[in-house]
């Protein structure tokens, strides 16, 4: 803050003089870095930027103004955020850029609402999402290199950047967009490829697609040995890290790659990420506010990451090794929750902020209001078998061996295999998967009858009993594909053979299983047929889909509100409402045990269907055939699951962060 003075009429006059003829030679607009100042210079002055990060991929477009503006008010310069490219090109060749996918809208909105954008581009983002954020169909080619100069990858890669840079090229910041900085790769010095002819190539894509006014950078773990291979000249090198550490040695690893020029925390985490099984993590606040106010009393530049977490929608989660798949709920133990509400963190975090900065005037967007519901009633629409022609109007692909899921085109979802008992079983006999090759859950039945589960890592073996001939059926589950490391080229399915009492099983017939077509085709149709629940006490039953409505209540004002739906005694699924696919519950497992409902999909007009895929057992032989709407979430349940232990988690960045 600059003490107050009185300028005389000559002074006046030379200051202005000063002014107009010093900044003749500056642009209009522009964002760099001085290299001599250690800063980051905007419109001609140096610049220091406080972010957090966002993924409107996790937020629907509906609510992006809300936790935007939340952001802003928690005084924030701008958001940071990943572009998933699998999210925008599903299928090879086929772009989506609509709806919760309008890319432009998000940024265009973040524009109005005064705050700058970090573009994190890709190709690869990580960010505990499908592949981190690779499209599937790269699989195709099994021999494929992934972030490697790898040629049928970069040729990909090359395509996309081709469609996606363009498009923000009129969202930087010199072009009168919010876009100041765009991220190439992430994490590249954690992976096992090391191939700088990689990022070379990728550097060249960025500057023909976006010009060479534009700061391109790098985030690698806070540490030479993650930098070693993750920086590159002509990228700017950042690093990440964890609340708690040494902030001095950290940002000593970047001076190691980038002797000049701004200090940064490309990832400064305000939580961390979940798995089926584990307990929920949480951050203390304390312990955030303490390292963030080291880091702004250094100058350097930090993203919060997350700031909000949101929602891993449908089937979108990731997974890490060894195979843990993350839940639905992202909420990161963020300063805003996965619904946007606004926390005891978030207001510590913005008096951490408004110690360096003034923080914007006018009231803070209030929580948004939850509503509880109360119980739906379901019926058993079917089993999976029982309406099979409609989840798989073209039948069944015919294969001596079985078929991975990018063989078929089915990049998520569910894939059904089924073959014929080769012999008679009256004895129990091993049905097992000697290569591990279930990848990721299967739930197994002989003639509709249910026999068990195997799972990847952890169940290789069931026995099963049948008469010979008896359709064997295998439904395959994909968890979501591992994000981080050298594994993550993924194949989901069987990815090898299985074998009866040691013998191989061959002659399959293999029904892509198109359930989200079927939904939200079906909903009010063959899908819905209930029947009564059948008294079925055994422990594990055949996957099966359930139906029900859900009214609003008249008469109640601002309804409908978000809410969130629990599973009372039910075990796994997946649960679509008007044909929205929420995401997968797993309260056998923990520890999330309630899903978060936007009260955008909902309707007050007519009753909302909502439509449940349970894979192994519901409540409906012992039990009130139920779910229930509440306005409290539960994501951080006591699990008994817990088989891995934390310190297994390998993944190597966060070793910089203990």
């Amino acid at each position: 803050h600059s003490p107050s003075v009185i300028l005389t009429p000559l002074l006046y006059c030379g200051f202005f003089f000063f002014i107009f003829f010093c900044t003749q030679n500056i642009p209009q607009r522009s964002f760099g870095i001085d290299y001599d100042c250690n800063c980051f210079v905007k419109d001609g002055r140096p610049f220091r930027y406080i972010s957090g990060s966002i993924h409107y991929s996790r937020v629907p477009r509906y609510y992006w103004k809300d936790r935007l503006l939340k952001m802003k008010m928690a005084g924030l310069d701008a958001i940071q955020t990943y572009v998933p490219w699998n999210y925008h090109e599903p299928q090879l060749g086929v772009y989506d850029f609509s709806g919760d996918r309008d890319l432009e809208y998000f940024l265009q909105l973040a524009n109005d609402t005064g705050l700058l954008v970090i573009l994190r581009a890709g190709p690869y983002i990580c960010a505990e999402w499908d592949m981190g954020g690779l499209p599937a169909w790269l699989l195709e080619k099994k021999s494929i290199v992934l972030r490697s100069s790898d040629s049928d990858y970069l040729a990909a890669v090359e395509k996309w950047m081709g469609v996606l840079l363009p498009k923000m090229r009129p969202h930087l910041y010199q072009n009168g967009g919010p876009i100041i900085m765009v991220q190439v790769e992430n994490e590249y010095g954690s992976y096992f490829a090391c191939d700088y002819d990689y990022l070379r190539s990728l550097l060249k894509i960025f500057r023909q697609h976006l010009g060479d006014e534009v700061v391109l950078f790098t985030t690698d773990g806070a540490s030479q040995f993650h930098l070693k291979c993750g920086a590159l000249q002509g990228l700017y090198a950042t690093v990440d890290f964890a609340p708690g550490g040494n902030v001095t040695a950290a940002f000593l690893a970047q001076r190691g790659s980038e002797p000049t020029g701004p200090l940064v925390n490309s990832e400064f985490y305000t939580g961390w990420l979940d798995h089926w099984g584990h307990r929920h993590s949480v951050v203390p606040t304390q312990t955030i506010a303490k390292t963030l106010n080291e880091i702004l009393a250094r100058g350097a530049n930090v993203n919060l990451y997350m700031f909000i977490g949101g929602t891993n929608f449908a089937y979108w989660n990731g997974a890490n090794m060894p195979y843990m798949p993350q839940p639905t709920s992202y909420d990161y133990d963020a300063p805003l929750s996965e619904a946007g509400d606004l926390t005891e963190k978030y207001f510590a975090l913005r008096e951490v902020i408004g110690m360096y900065k003034q923080l914007p005037e006018g009231l803070i967007p209030p929580t948004t209001p939850k509503f509880a519901y109360g119980k739906v009633r379901l019926q058993k629409a079917g089993t999976v078998v029982e309406v099979l022609d409609r989840l798989s109007p073209d039948g069944p692909v015919k294969s001596t061996y079985p078929l991975t899921f990018v063989q078929l085109k089915q990049y998520f979802g569910f894939v059904l295999y089924r073959t014929t008992l080769p012999k008679n079983c009256t004895e129990p006999t091993q049905l097992s998967s000697p290569l591990n090759g279930v990848h990721d859950r299967a739930y197994v039945s002989v003639d509709g009858v249910p026999q068990g589960v195997l799972e990847r890592d952890k169940s290789l073996m069931i026995n099963i009993t049948g008469k010979a001939g008896a359709n064997l059926d295998i439904l395959v589950e994909n968890m979501g594909r591992v994000n981080f490391g050298r594994y993550n080229n993924d194949f989901k399915g069987l990815v090898s053979n299985l074998t009866l009492d040691q013998d191989t099983l061959v002659e399959w017939e293999i029904y892509p299983l198109d359930v989200d077509g079927a939904v939200n085709h079906d909903i009010n149709g063959h899908l819905d047929r209930p029947e009564r629940c059948v008294d079925n006490p055994q422990s594990y039953e055949a996957p099966t889909f359930y139906t029900g409505r859900l009214s609003i209540p008249g008469g109640i004002p601002d309804l409908p509100q978000d809410t969130y739906v629990k599973f009372p005694g039910w075990t796994k699924g997946q649960i679509w409402i008007n044909g929205f696919n929420l995401g997968r519950y797993w309260p056998a497992r923990g520890p999330q045990l309630t899903l978060f409902v936007p009260g955008n999909i909902l309707v007050s007009s007519v009753p909302n269907n909502i439509t449940v895929l349970e894979l192994e057992h519901s409540p409906c032989s012992t039990q009130a055939c139920e779910i229930e709407f509440v306005d409290k979430p539960n994501i951080n349940a006591t699990t008994q699951y817990e088989n891995y232990a934390p310190q297994l988690f390998v993944r190597d960045i966060w070793l910089n962060h203990l």
